[in-house]
C-alpha cells in the first residue's frame, strides 16, 4: 500500500533518469516478457541492454526464466523498450514495487504496453503451446497496486477498467496472427497471488467464473498501466493445462520447456505487432 507518494515518485524519477541517460530517445512502446519469453530479444540486432541492478530502486526477479534486463531498440524509427523478466507479488515484494517498472516505463514516455506471461490453461479447448490474446482479466490476487494514496501525476483515484486490454490492439494482434498463420486463442486471464499452483477444486471454481487461463502476474501491471492512460495488449503462452484438467502434476520445468518450444511463434507475433505499430497502426 502506498503511504508516501512523494518518496515513491522521487524513486521513480531517479530510476527513469538513470535509464534515460543510457538510451537515445524516449520509447513509445513497452514490452514485458514473462517466464522464458525473453528469447525474443536475443534474435534482434542493435539491442542496448541495461541490467536491473544498474537502475536505482528497480526490483529484481528471483525466478528462473527472468533475465533481469531492460532492453532498448527501435523498428522503423519507432523506439521501444522491453523488460526481459518481471517481479511477482509472491516473491515478497510490495504490490507497489511489483508495478514500479511499469511506472518507470510510463515516466520514460511509453504510450502502449505489450505484456506477456506463461499461463495454465483452464479452457479445455486449449493445449500447451497455444497463444491466447487476453480479452479481459479477473483479479483474485487479493490486492491492488492502487491501494493507498493516489499517485495524482499518473492518473485518477478511480480509473476506468472497462477496456483494460485495448480492443483495437487485440484486433491488430489477431490480424498479425492470421497473416503469419499463427493460431491465436482469445480468452479471460485470472491472476492469483501464488506461488503454489492451484488445486483442482480451485480450477473448477475459476472455470465457473469464466476464466480461460490462470497465472501469477500481469494483473497488477495492467491496472497500473491503465491508471497511467497506457493502452495494453496482453498475450498468454499456455504452457500447461491447469490442475485437474489432465491427470498429471504441475512443474515449473514444463513451463520453461513449453516456452522454449514456442519461442519462434511468440517472437513472430511480437515482431509482427511491433512492425504494424511502427508503420502507424492505430490502437
Amino acid at each position: 500500500m502506498l503511504t508516501d507518494p512523494d518518496d515513491y515518485l522521487r524513486r521513480l524519477d531517479q530510476a527513469a533518469s538513470a535509464v534515460s541517460k543510457k538510451i537515445s530517445s524516449s520509447p513509445l512502446v513497452g514490452l514485458i516478457l514473462g517466464s522464458g519469453l525473453g528469447d525474443f530479444l536475443d534474435e534482434l540486432a542493435g539491442n542496448l541492454s541495461v541490467s536491473y541492478s544498474e537502475i536505482p530502486h528497480f526490483p529484481r526477479s528471483t525466478i528462473v526464466g527472468h533475465a533481469g534486463n531492460l532492453v532498448f531498440n527501435s523498428i522503423a524509427s519507432m523506439p521501444w523498450i522491453a523488460m526481459q523478466g518481471r517481479v511477482h507479488y509472491y516473491e515478497g515484494y510490495a504490490i507497489t514495487d511489483v508495478v514500479f517498472p511499469v511506472r518507470v516505463l510510463a515516466r520514460l514516455g511509453i504510450q502502449k504496453l505489450i505484456v506477456t506471461n506463461a499461463a495454465g490453461g483452464i479452457n479445455r479447448k486449449f493445449q500447451p503451446g497455444d497463444l491466447m490474446v487476453i480479452a479481459d482479466h479477473i483479479n483474485l490476487m487479493a490486492t491492488n497496486p492502487l491501494l493507498g494514496r493516489n499517485l495524482d501525476p499518473f492518473g485518477p483515484r478511480f480509473p476506468d477498467m472497462s477496456e483494460a486490454y485495448s480492443r483495437n490492439f487485440r484486433q491488430l494482434a489477431c490480424a498479425v496472427a492470421l497473416e503469419r498463420k499463427i493460431n491465436l486463442q482469445e480468452g479471460i486471464y485470472v491472476g492469483l497471488a501464488g506461488p503454489s499452483y492451484e488445486t483442482p477444486a480451485e480450477i473448477r471454481m475459476l472455470a465457473t467464473l469464466g476464466a480461460d487461463a490462470v497465472g501469477m502476474s500481469t494483473v497488477p501491471e495492467v491496472i497500473a498501466a491503465n491508471h497511467a492512460g497506457i493502452k495494453v495488449l496482453g498475450i498468454s503462452c499456455i504452457t500447461n493445462m491447469a490442475a485437474g484438467i489432465l491427470d498429471k502434476k504441475l512443474d515449473h520445468a514444463e513451463v520453461m520447456e513449453t516456452t522454449t518450444r514456442v519461442k519462434d511463434k511468440i517472437s513472430s507475433l511480437l515482431r509482427g505487432v511491433l512492425d504494424r505499430l511502427a508503420t502507424g497502426a492505430e490502437v
